[in-house]
């Protein structure tokens, strides 16, 4: 989705409403913050409205961008929030040779997630760290992708299909328009 750089739009104050909604809309979706939810957007502090392209709005406190949403869609967290809490997000990983095209800016597609090095939840292996309790991911979902062999998440987006329906069919995308690290949305400077 941020392939290009870009300039930022309009900054905005955020108003205290809308405000107390965001921070709503991200504990229900991500519950797992709750314990650093006042860390991340404290009541007390100004969040920032930023219009990017793409009918996108990115939600900053200070310089540091938290979160972004596309029109109604789900609130999504920068990749620097999920390095911080990456346990807080649903995960999936990405085998090695799928790394180079996920930071290219191409689709996700199912056989990096499905391939031996790829990880989902409900995967006989996947363990505790990849599980997400147990439970499928739904098509919609938010979710982190984490590449095999590396230490911090290169992805997040929403998914395509569910993680069951990946299983079954092998192919397809996975994951469109997502935020990796080194595009436009990663090097966008704030200061």
């Amino acid at each position: 989705m941020f392939k290009k750089e870009f300039v930022p739009g309009s900054r905005s104050k955020v108003k205290s409403s809308a405000q107390r909604a965001i921070r709503a809309k991200v504990l229900e979706t991500y519950p797992k913050l709750e314990p650093h939810l006042d860390e991340i957007l404290p009541k007390k502090e100004q969040l920032d409205l930023l219009k990017i392209p793409d009918r996108v709005s990115l939600y900053c406190l200070g310089g540091e961008p938290l979160f972004w949403q596309h029109m109604d869609d789900p609130v999504i967290p920068h990749l620097k929030v999920v390095h911080k809490y990456p346990w807080a997000f649903p995960r999936i990983r990405i085998d090695r040779g799928a790394i180079r095209f996920v930071l290219s800016g191409a689709t996700l597609m199912v056989p990096g997630l499905t391939s031996p090095g790829g990880r989902l939840p409900g995967d006989e292996d996947a363990g505790e760290e990849y599980g997400n309790g147990g439970e499928e991911l739904e098509a919609g979902e938010v979710v982190v992708v984490e590449a095999e062999g590396k230490e911090t998440a290169c992805m997040v987006g929403v998914l395509t299909m569910g993680t069951k329906e990946m299983r079954e069919k092998k192919k397809g995308p996975g994951i469109e328009n997502g935020h990796y690290v080194g595009d436009g949305l990663w090097k966008l400077d704030l200061s």
